[in-house]
């Protein structure tokens, strides 16, 4: 029987409490990578894990997610907290596959603000053109969870055959008003392929080792759920590739910051 696709909403909305402590929850078909299930959907699940654990948190800073194995169907998600200060509060979380086996290894860290005599933000990034000018189209056959997202070309015309750089406007299809902003956030954060695919000179998979995100102590929030992604590959040899990745709201304005490591098979 075919699986019935579901939003992030309903992704999220249908985590249950489970008899074994922490959170029983399921991937669908549509938000799978291959044979796991999609990393940024991965990675908003064990944030909602960890705002469920423990109320009032202050907001996120930081986020460090290792990709451990895969991940599909049924799934658990447990969330503890490892320390709890006056300024900050880290949490870990990890997802179970329906084996027991882990999957997911997350270290959140929820920081509040504080006064400095440092006040500094790069410069806005906002290429010429809006959102909804030139559609992604994508040379061989999507992973699955790409149909969720609407992809834009941030920079068409310019000559990517070499250059190991993606820029996209990207948004979810799907409403989102009822989750955090974070957790949508994440889901939408690892929605470009590895930059450095477009050296790839034979076809093959890519798999995330792991994601690194650093947040701008504001909450994010963007226009019509638009955000500006961006992924530079620093090097790809021997079967491995390191990437910095950004995010800009719909203003330019920079909500985070990340690096990734991703294993090449092609």
């Amino acid at each position: 029987m075919m699986q019935q696709a579901m939003s992030l909403e309903q992704v999220v909305g249908a985590m249950a409490p489970a008899a074994a402590g922490g959170w029983t929850a399921t991937i669908p078909s549509n938000w799978m990578q291959g044979r796991t299930g999609y990393g940024g959907l991965t990675a908003a699940l064990a944030l909602e894990a960890a705002l469920r654990t423990v109320p009032d948190l202050p907001p996120l800073r930081s986020a460090q997610i290792g990709f451990v194995g895969p991940l599909a169907g049924d799934i658990r998600v447990e969330a503890r907290v490892l320390r709890q200060g006056r300024n900050a509060t880290f949490v870990q979380a990890d997802i179970l596959s329906h084996e027991g086996a882990v999957g997911l290894h997350a270290l959140f860290v929820f920081m509040k603000t504080q006064p400095s005599s440092v006040d500094f933000s790069g410069p806005p990034l906002v290429p010429g053109l809006a959102p909804g000018v030139e559609p992604l189209v994508a040379p061989v056959e999507p992973p699955a969870f790409t149909g969720n997202f609407d992809y834009f070309l941030a920079q068409p015309g310019r000559p990517a055959s070499r250059e190991a750089d993606l820029l996209f406007w990207i948004r979810l299809r799907e409403q989102t008003a009822a989750l955090d902003p974070y957790v949508v956030l994440l889901a939408t954060g690892d929605a470009l392929p590895p930059a450095s695919l477009l050296l790839a000179t034979r076809p093959g998979p890519a798999s995330s080792i792991n994601w690194t995100l650093n947040f701008a102590p504001e909450p994010p929030v963007t226009e019509d759920g638009w955000w500006l992604l961006r992924s530079t590959a620093h090097y790809a040899r021997l079967g491995g590739s390191s990437q910095s990745m950004g995010i800009w709201n719909s203003k330019g304005v920079q909500v985070a910051s990340a690096m990734q490591s991703v294993a090449l098979f092609c």
